[in-house]
């Protein structure tokens, strides 16, 4: 999944574009090296934002626009399809077997 990188968070494509939307545009956003991402979204990259020691979710938390609602009511932002470590690929397989935890293991292990 592709995902923007802001304000050292990662979110999804969708919240990305919108936060995008809100801020001034640096004069040439195309440009990474010209602007930081704590003032404006760098992206999108691709992968979920890459390897990273756990599975990762959009910033926006149950604010996401592409949220995932689970069964009991709450909400969490966009599961991002992020590639693992080793150590993230123990982290998924010792998690709880809640609702999130499927999910994950639905995406790497099936």
């Amino acid at each position: 999944m592709q995902v923007f990188i802001y304000n050292g968070d990662i979110y999804c494509l969708r919240c990305g574009n919108t936060i995008r939307a809100l801020l001034p545009s640096p004069s040439n956003p195309d440009d990474e090296a010209s602007y930081d991402s704590d003032d404006y979204p760098k992206g999108p990259y691709p992968d979920g934002g890459g390897e990273a020691d756990c599975p990762q979710h959009c910033g926006c938390g149950e604010a996401c626009l592409n949220a995932i609602k689970l069964n009991d009511g709450r909400k969490v932002g966009a599961f991002l399809e992020n590639p693992l470590t080793t150590d993230g690929e123990c982290y998924v397989i010792e998690a709880d077997d809640g609702e999130i935890a499927s999910i994950w293991r639905e995406h790497y292990f099936v």
